[in-house]
């Protein structure tokens, strides 16, 4: 009887098509060509794919493997495999590795940077999810631009560390990833420095090492560093990892998203900022491999930053500045072990934007921060982007000091022209003026001072739907209450960037800023304003060129 009721249970697994106990599938060859190109198809069951071959890290990650049409192809660089027998194991059906090719080129190569739903003048990867940028460092003339990637599908998991770089803010070449999951985790969000001195030894004071902290994400979270010694292309794990282990200490798994900066000047230390729990907690090290806890500042979300500015660009004026990935923040003194807050919490950014970073070791001391933009792009392979680079500023209001952000001046570079009132006009003429650039693949560029009376409801609309609101009546802008530098809040200035698929707009000269997704849904974009006694006073126009 016994016997019976076992053969017809393996019957019943093995007729639903999952063989219980079943080895993974495996597929060897020797690697002579450079990627592996694989089909997605995003509602399939992922199931784990490993790479193995001898003498090179091993590495696990879940795919949603094509059974018919794909819906896109991603891509595996095998550069590190090159010459080796490369072993794949795979947990589903064995037929879908059959599936995988090799290749030097990759499939949908030609149109990388070219899909219709492409921002063109955000950054995006060329294929997978990205979110949080990590690691923005600035080495040897370039400005180096890390973030938590997902090669493998348009949705966050399998966290990489991605790779672009630029020379300008604005154009990036993306050159692949270089942190990969390993034994202890996923590769979570980090930062990076430039060891001029030399202090941790992973290079030398002729070559000074990039170091980078990074969290992994296993069992807990713990916080580990790498170094280049190669500008930034390659990272070598510090064998000594994890440099901080706390989640005991902390009382949370919840430990992550390590911001490094040199604090004082030739005999300063290494500062760690660190989320822990309910807010940010400082370390300090001499050499950024050992680390001693100093203080903790309860009140934030993950991702924190921490950098000094002076007040209306008076150097004997310096105040500190820590944040959350929200972008609420905290103005005080900061010793080099403990924040003392002066002012906050303030915030100056909301909406799609989110998880920002300042970069490391700026040629010109400039405060040049970029964020995670949390918009997607219909029918694309990639998911989310970055936004716009901003200058941070410390700036005296009739409240008291606040933080201010501004697109970089390089974002000019990318702006052509196209009209400009030299002033007022009103809410026809405007939109009479606006009504020349439809195309709903150019980009677009918006810069104004609106002036109003108190009655009036003031939008910007695409298509006759509101994507800018504001109400003097009540202080909102965009259901956010947000209280103008002019008292009567009857007068602001605006700048808009409406890119293919999101918008990012800044009012009062960046004290406040807010972003969305923004998607034409039909072959015309009509941006036009709206409001009572509204005044539109020396209103620009520019076309945005593509950054691609």
């Amino acid at each position: 009887m016994k016997k019976t009721i076992f053969a017809i249970f393996c019957f019943m697994i093995i007729s639903s098509g999952t063989l219980l106990f079943a080895q993974p599938a495996e597929r060897e060859f020797k690697v002579t060509q450079r990627y592996l190109n694989i089909p997605i198809f995003d509602d399939r069951p992922s199931q784990e794919l490993l790479f193995t071959a001898k003498g090179a890290d091993s590495l696990s990650v879940n795919v949603c493997i094509a059974q018919g049409e794909p819906q896109y192809w991603v891509f595996k660089d095998l550069t590190p495999y090159m010459g080796k027998k490369l072993k794949l194991a795979y947990d589903g059906d064995p037929a879908d590795l059959d599936k995988l090719f090799v290749a030097d080129t990759i499939v949908g190569q030609s149109t990388f940077y070219k899909e219709k739903n492409r921002p063109l003048f955000h950054f995006t990867t060329c294929r997978g999810w990205n979110n949080d940028p990590n690691g923005m460092v600035y080495y040897d003339g370039e400005y180096h631009l890390y973030y938590q990637h997902n090669p493998y599908n348009r949705y966050w998991g399998n966290m990489h560390w991605g790779h672009a770089v630029s020379r300008d803010l604005v154009h990036w070449e993306e050159l692949g990833d270089v942190l990969f999951p390993d034994n202890m985790g996923t590769m979570f969000s980090g930062s990076a420095v430039v060891d001029v001195n030399n202090t941790s030894g992973f290079g030398t004071k002729k070559n000074p090492p990039i170091v980078y902290a990074y969290t992994t994400h296993g069992q807990w979270q713990k916080q580990n560093i790498a170094y280049s010694t190669d500008r930034g292309r390659t990272l070598v794990k510090y064998k000594g990892n994890p440099v901080v282990d706390s989640h005991e200490a902390a009382g949370s798994h919840e430990t992550r998203d390590p911001r490094l900066l040199w604090y004082g000047g030739k005999d300063g230390h290494w500062v760690m900022a660190l989320f822990e729990k309910d807010g940010n907690s400082f370390y300090t090290s001499n050499d950024l491999k050992t680390w001693a806890y100093k203080s903790h500042l309860p009140g934030f979300d993950e991702c924190p930053d921490l950098f000094c500015l002076p007040v209306d660009g008076d150097k004997n004026n310096i105040k500190w500045v820590t944040l959350g990935a929200a972008g609420v923040y905290m103005i005080g003194d900061f010793d080099g072990e403990k924040f003392t807050p002066e002012s906050g919490r303030h915030q100056y950014t909301s909406g799609a934007f989110y998880a920002a970073q300042t970069f490391s070791n700026t040629p010109d001391g400039r405060c040049i921060q970029i964020g995670w933009g949390r918009i997607s792009h219909p029918g694309m392979p990639f998911n989310s982007q970055m936004q716009l680079p901003t200058e941070l500023t410390l700036r005296t209001t009739r409240d008291g000091i606040r933080l201010a952000s501004n697109p970089v001046l390089e974002v000019k570079t990318l702006l052509d022209r196209a009209f400009t009132s030299g002033g007022a006009m009103s809410v026809e003429d405007a939109n009479k003026a606006l009504a020349q650039f439809t195309d709903p693949d150019k980009g677009l560029h918006i810069k104004a001072t609106l002036k109003m009376d108190a009655s009036c409801y003031v939008a910007l609309k695409m298509n006759g739907n509101p994507f800018v609101e504001y109400s003097p009546s009540f202080g909102l802008f965009n259901d956010h209450f947000y209280s103008t530098e002019d008292m009567s809040g009857l007068s602001f200035p605006i700048e808009v960037f409406i890119d293919r698929t999101g918008v990012e707009v800044f009012i009062d000269n960046g004290l406040y800023s807010w972003s969305a997704q923004l998607v034409c849904e039909g072959s015309s974009r009509l941006i036009t304003f709206e409001g009572w006694a509204l005044s539109i006073q020396n209103l620009v126009i520019d076309t945005v060129n593509s950054i691609w």
